[in-house]
């Protein structure tokens, strides 16, 4: 069954009708049965109520915030209802989004890559329209604490996401400069294996998810780029 079936059997079942949806289809998570299908539907919900929380943090949805967030939703034809539903009614609902980040800490606390890489799909959402605003980053770095990241990290995360000439590419890649040319080469290759698209469906990221990975692995690569550049030792090998 599709993560997206799974959602529209819990509307039909009574959890969209109320304005507290994605609280209620968090509850129903126990009533799911395999731990990868939990985690799968965890993750999809995790995502598309922070996403519409976001949303409504800046007051604005552009064009194309809405572009990037169907590049992280592959949504197949026929349950494009279900999923903008539970998008509408969790941005407008009375709860806070603090709620739900705590509730997606708690179902993933002991997989931080998890956490990790539902806030790498906030922050693609977030820069699709060239920057991220104050608020949105205000409302970013407060998840990223509930999900127990610390400033280091999620300075980490934010230079990931803004590929630009200021973004540090040792903090990128969550190396120290003081590293050796071969011990922060062999840095960056395990970082790109655990980033690898069949890393994050083994550790239950729906495969509709995968451009998570793909913007990940763009940002480690253009970090590298720049530090071999100015790393590489003479005549020395890729």
């Amino acid at each position: 069954m599709s993560i997206w079936k799974r959602i529209g059997d819990m509307f039909r079942g009574g959890a969209g009708a109320v304005g507290a949806a994605a609280s209620h289809i968090f509850d129903g998570l126990k009533g799911v049965t395999g731990r990868r299908a939990r985690r799968q539907l965890a993750f999809t919900v995790a995502m598309i109520a922070l996403s519409a929380k976001m949303a409504k943090a800046d007051g604005i949805v552009t064009r194309a915030e809405v572009e990037a967030f169907r590049q992280i939703f592959v949504i197949p034809h026929g349950e494009e209802r279900n999923v903008s539903r539970l998008f509408d009614l969790t941005r407008k609902g009375i709860g806070g989004y603090e709620s739900y980040a705590r509730r997606a800490a708690h179902l993933f606390r002991h997989d931080r890559r998890m956490l990790e890489d539902i806030l790498d799909g906030l922050f693609h959402i977030a820069t699709a329209d060239g920057a991220v605003h104050e608020r949105e980053l205000a409302y970013l770095a407060r998840v990223a604490a509930i999900f127990g990241f610390g400033e280091a990290d999620f300075a980490a995360l934010r230079d990931r996401h803004v590929l630009d000439a200021e973004a540090d590419p040792y903090r990128v890649l969550k190396a120290d400069p003081g590293w050796d040319f071969e011990r922060l080469k062999r840095h960056y290759r395990r970082m790109v294996s655990e980033s690898h698209p069949d890393r994050m469906i083994a550790r239950g990221v729906p495969p509709e998810f995968l451009a998570i990975a793909t913007r990940r692995l763009a940002a480690l690569n253009a970090a590298w780029e720049r530090i071999e550049r100015s790393r590489r030792p003479i005549g020395a090998r890729p």
